[in-house]
């Protein structure tokens, strides 16, 4: 049966006597709302851990204004069954209060440089600060030997290892793959947003990003293949934010990445819900 913790004592006296026992720690952050994909990443922290802890927590600091941070959907009931199936061992639940005692706009924030400041901060100020500053206050409160971020969101994941690289926390870092739908869909908890007729738009997205990875072997320059990504976005409906080739540390590839290896990123909102998704490839 899962542990369901909302004090912060309670969390801290679990992880530190499953420390005492020898015991290797897992964690996965989440907003809640979880599917199959969030399932995966409870899965894969087992395999790298005796006991996972997850979290839900909706998290107010990564939201802009015109975000949805109110119409982002709330299912704890749901969540703990789902993480129990998974094999989770602990969910933490914290309150705003416990997370931000200062209220949130009193929080000591984390601004992480460089890999925040394209693609997705640049559509999104704030967001990647947001997500800093509250992976760090998860980690001291959870003190995890590992933790499982999804590769969906490339980026995200980019700041992550930043963050624990630069702070020096003590724990590994695990990837994981994108789960999708049978279409080629990213499993989003956004998805539920679409309507009827969007949802088989939406997997048009998974589609381009095959295009642009092929049109990049087959050596088209990457200005042209980014420009004609966007024209085939925008001709199937989206209002699209960047469709770009990036070198995996997010850098122009002409910049003077090294290797063969690159990764196409795409943003776009197709109605009121915006998506994203990637896909990594070798020239």
């Amino acid at each position: 049966m899962i542990e369901i913790v909302s004090d912060l004592a309670a969390l801290r006296a679990r992880v530190q006597a499953w420390t005492r026992e020898g015991l290797r720690v897992g964690f996965v952050p989440t907003m809640g709302n979880l599917h199959a994909g969030h399932h995966s990443l409870i899965e894969l922290a087992r395999r790298h851990a005796d006991r996972v802890v997850a979290s839900v927590f909706v998290n107010p600091t990564q939201f802009g204004p015109n975000e949805d941070f109110a119409r982002y959907p709330r299912t704890p009931d749901a969540d703990a069954a789902g993480l129990q199936a998974a094999g989770c061992d602990a969910l933490w639940l914290p309150t705003v209060e416990t997370m931000y005692p200062f209220g949130v706009d009193g929080t000591v924030q984390i601004r992480v440089p460089r890999v925040t400041e394209t693609l997705e901060g640049a559509h999104r100020p704030g967001h990647f600060d947001g997500v800093a500053t509250v992976v760090a206050r998860l980690f001291h409160q959870v003190r995890p030997d590992v933790a499982v971020f999804g590769r969906k969101d490339y980026q995200q994941l980019a700041v992550i290892r930043y963050l624990v690289r630069d702070l020096a926390f003590p724990i590994e870092i695990v990837a994981a793959p994108t789960l999708r739908e049978s279409d080629g869909l990213a499993m989003s908890s956004r998805n539920q947003y679409l309507s009827d007729s969007e949802r088989p738009q939406a997997a048009q997205i998974q589609q381009c990003l095959q295009w642009m990875r092929e049109a990049s072997r087959a050596g088209d320059a990457r200005e042209a293949v980014e420009a004609q990504a966007v024209a085939r976005l925008t001709q199937a409906g989206f209002a699209v934010d960047y469709a770009v080739v990036r070198a995996p540390d997010l850098s122009l590839p002409e910049a003077g990445a090294d290797g063969t290896a690159r990764v196409a990123l795409i943003a776009a909102r197709l109605g009121r819900t915006r998506l994203i998704d990637n896909l990594e490839f070798e020239l």
